[in-house]
């Protein structure tokens, strides 16, 4: 089999999940050629984790302004995009226009304009755009896929899905560049687009009608004061006022934070490690969200970022019963230690409640890896030989468009006060 080739623009705390595969697990199936991003200290610390700690050969890099260079020199079959969100579609569609086909991080924009654009340009170009939603292919999520459609509550009517970040991983989401919703739509797109994602998937339809409200009710400098904070700082690293502050990151602490972000500072002056009780926040930490979908299915759906556990609980109403699913999920701060506690379970419990009889504990076989052991299934079907999937957890720009425009609906919906339907934000393809 002919190896795929590959580029990776965006070298940051996203970016070692995709090349370190390719370099440890997929050395046989993928080649990667290089890595293009705006800062060449990063870029020099990716390549020092190919060859170090992944004994892999160093790969050309190229400043983002080369980008269209870089296709042109290495001609590869793919471009992966783990760069700032608010950046992926000017990779994606320039990749395609080059001739390339995209592997994208989520979400895959942020807002209606630019998944516009992208819609445009998989139709003029006619390539090919894989969104990486690794929480499809968690054994967890897919069993819960499976029993809907194997009608085992009959036709779901509604949802409730609330999901808890902790106070050190949603945290970690006001510390960085993700606190200014220019660049990542909020977490309601951020990270949200998984959720949205995930139920779009499970009850095989797409998402009509959205009402939201969101506020920033925990984090941020104004609420810090109101609850008696008197102790302020710019960022965290070598400030007195950090020392005690639980939710403080010292870049200095962590090698790896270190060489991928203090040290590559002098080129861009991003800041990593950004006090998430100082001013300049623009996303929310408080969210709500009402969806009607187009087979007239409901979800009530909410996202705190500052809770005393991390993990979710969905319940599934169907015409022939319930499901109940609770998932408590590692905590995690991204690039501050092992990869594969992303997302990783430490429990799962799925409940069935038949209609008319005993309620019952779902059995699924467990797996290992990052966001439930969903990683290593997505990998190998991204870079190894992919099996056939009757469960189809693929996802291609058409669903990555409808996770993020529940998101990009609830953003418009916050900002107005008013429901907001979808399918006036973008237009697709080919639909009805």
């Amino acid at each position: 089999m002919a190896k795929k080739t590959y580029v990776q623009v965006g070298a940051g705390g996203r970016a070692e999940f995709f090349y370190g595969a390719i370099a440890q697990r997929f050395r046989e199936s993928a080649e990667l050629l290089a890595f293009c991003d705006v800062n060449q200290t990063r870029m020099d610390y990716a390549n020092k984790l190919l060859t170090e700690k992944y004994e892999y050969h160093a790969v050309r890099t190229y400043k983002t302004e080369a980008f269209d260079e870089m296709i042109r020199t290495e001609k590869p079959d793919f471009v992966i995009v783990t760069s700032v969100d608010r950046t992926h579609h000017r990779y994606i569609i320039r990749a395609m226009e080059l001739g390339c086909d995209v592997i994208t991080e989520k979400p895959m924009t942020v807002d209606a304009a630019k998944c516009q654009d992208i819609l445009d340009a998989v139709e003029r170009t006619g390539r090919n755009v894989r969104v990486t939603f690794n929480y499809r292919y968690a054994p967890h999520h897919t069993k819960a896929r499976e029993l809907i459609a194997d009608g085992t509550i009959g036709d779901v009517t509604s949802v409730h899905f609330e999901w808890l970040l902790n106070t050190q991983h949603g945290a970690d989401y006001f510390r960085r560049w993700h606190r200014d919703k220019r660049n990542s739509g909020g977490l309601l797109v951020h990270k949200s687009t998984h959720h949205f994602d995930l139920v779009n998937f499970w009850i095989g339809s797409e998402p009509e009608t959205v009402y939201a409200m969101g506020n920033l009710l925990f984090y941020g400098r104004e609420n810090a004061e109101k609850r008696g904070i008197t102790k302020f700082y710019d960022r965290a690293t070598g400030h007195p006022n950090a020392k005690d502050d639980p939710f403080a990151l010292s870049l200095d602490s962590n090698a790896h934070l270190k060489a991928m972000y203090l040290d590559a500072e002098w080129e861009d002056g991003y800041r990593r490690d950004q006090s998430v009780f100082g001013d300049g926040i623009s996303i929310e930490d408080t969210m709500s969200v009402m969806v009607r979908y187009k087979n007239k299915a409901q979800l009530t759906y909410s996202l705190n970022a500052y809770m005393p556990w991390e993990g979710y609980r969905i319940a599934f109403n169907g015409t022939k019963g319930r499901i109940e699913m609770t998932v408590i999920e590692q905590s995690y701060v991204n690039s501050g230690g092992d990869k594969a506690l992303e997302g990783a379970v430490k429990g799962v419990n799925i409940l069935v409640f038949p209609m008319f009889g005993e309620p019952y504990k779902a059995d699924f076989e467990e797996g290992a890896g990052g966001h439930g052991g969903g990683d290593p299934v997505l990998l190998n079907d991204i870079f190894g030989v992919p099996v056939e999937d009757k469960f189809h957890r693929a996802a291609n720009h058409i669903d990555g468009a409808r996770s993020i425009l529940t998101g990009i609906a609830a953003n418009q919906s916050i900002s107005t006060g008013l429901p907001v339907k979808v399918d006036d934000l973008v237009r697709f393809y080919g639909a009805k």
